[in-house]
């Protein structure tokens, strides 16, 4: 069970009314006492924003279909969004170390070895010990594995173009230095080292 599961339940408690507010909570308790986060930020939400308000909605929905929009994309070869993005962050002349695609995308070593796998069970991959550092795995293109990159790369770009030509740029650096912004506050670790203020 995760926050992102039940924000939903706790959202909907927040419209409860003062008196039955004390049956809900003890309804769902165990939830409370489990996830004092999203508590605290159900508490704050239910007396300041709307759902829609919320920076966390507009980010999450966006991002949702994107990658609904990316694995429609990837299907029809036979791919996901997982396997374009680790393409992508795979050197085509030189391999990349598989230490290092992890941290580029933001996966961790179970999941990455679970991605790699299937990539080279599709003949997308092939693995060598790097000749420099034994102690190194560098991940390689096959042949199909350059050519479905390329498709990828085509993907990304074409997305990127629909948006500045909808977008203006002048939005577009706005967005950028608000979404750097939020990615430096979230990276401060203190958000929560503050009460909230009723």
């Amino acid at each position: 069970m995760t926050f992102s599961s039940h924000f939903d339940d706790f959202w909907q408690l927040s419209r409860c009314q003062p008196s039955c507010w004390r049956v809900c909570k003890q309804a769902n308790k165990k939830y409370f006492r489990k996830y004092s986060a999203c508590r605290i930020i159900f508490l704050y939400l239910r007396n300041r924003l709307k759902r829609e308000e919320t920076i966390d909605y507009h980010i999450k929905t966006a991002w949702h279909a994107i990658a609904r929009m990316y694995n429609q994309q990837a299907m029809k070869y036979d791919g996901t969004m997982s396997i374009g993005y680790a393409l992508l962050n795979i050197s085509s002349e030189e391999g990349t170390a598989a230490m290092k695609i992890g941290p580029l995308m933001g996966l961790e070593p179970r999941s990455l070895t679970r991605l790699l796998q299937s990539m080279e069970e599709k003949g997308l991959i092939f693995r060598q010990v790097d000749k420099n550092d034994k102690r190194s795995v560098k991940v390689l293109l096959t042949k199909e594995g350059k050519k479905m990159k390329e498709k990828s790369r085509e993907t990304v770009l074409r997305f990127n173009e629909a948006v500045r030509e909808e977008i203006s740029t002048q939005k577009l650096n706005v967005f950028f230095d608000v979404v750097q912004s939020i990615n430096q506050l979230v990276e401060k670790n203190s958000i929560y080292e503050t009460k909230l203020v009723n």
